[in-house]
């Protein structure tokens, strides 16, 4: 009887823990950093190769169409926020055409959001 006390409340006394205010927990950020000016030096009529060299690899290649490549970020804060941003771009004959998501092109970083 007494291990079976001990173990429950060490149990609890271990999930307590993990809502225990001032405890640090870590941001965790997934998919590729795009930022405003990435986004600024993308033109109509770029190749493949020239976005990839901005953008950096998509994080999804549509697989039914070669003409559209996603950037997705996500970043979840300790505090349980989270933050996601999304760009979309699609290409026509390897070509860049148009983007869409959460950057507008052309735009300062504080006109954006």
């Amino acid at each position: 009887m007494r291990k079976v006390l001990l173990s429950t409340t060490l149990a609890l006394m271990i999930a307590g823990c993990s809502e225990f205010p001032g405890v640090y927990k870590i941001d965790i950020p997934q998919g590729n950093v795009v930022t405003q000016e990435m986004v600024n030096q993308l033109r109509p009529g770029m190749t493949h190769s020239q976005v990839r060299y901005v953008m950096g690899t998509p994080l999804i290649s549509d697989t039914f169409s070669e003409g559209r490549w996603d950037y997705l970020y996500s970043i979840k804060e300790g505090d349980g926020q989270r933050y996601q941003e999304r760009i979309s771009v699609f290409f026509e004959d390897g070509k860049l055409t148009r983007l869409s998501g959460d950057f507008r092109p052309g735009v300062a970083q504080d006109q954006s959001r």
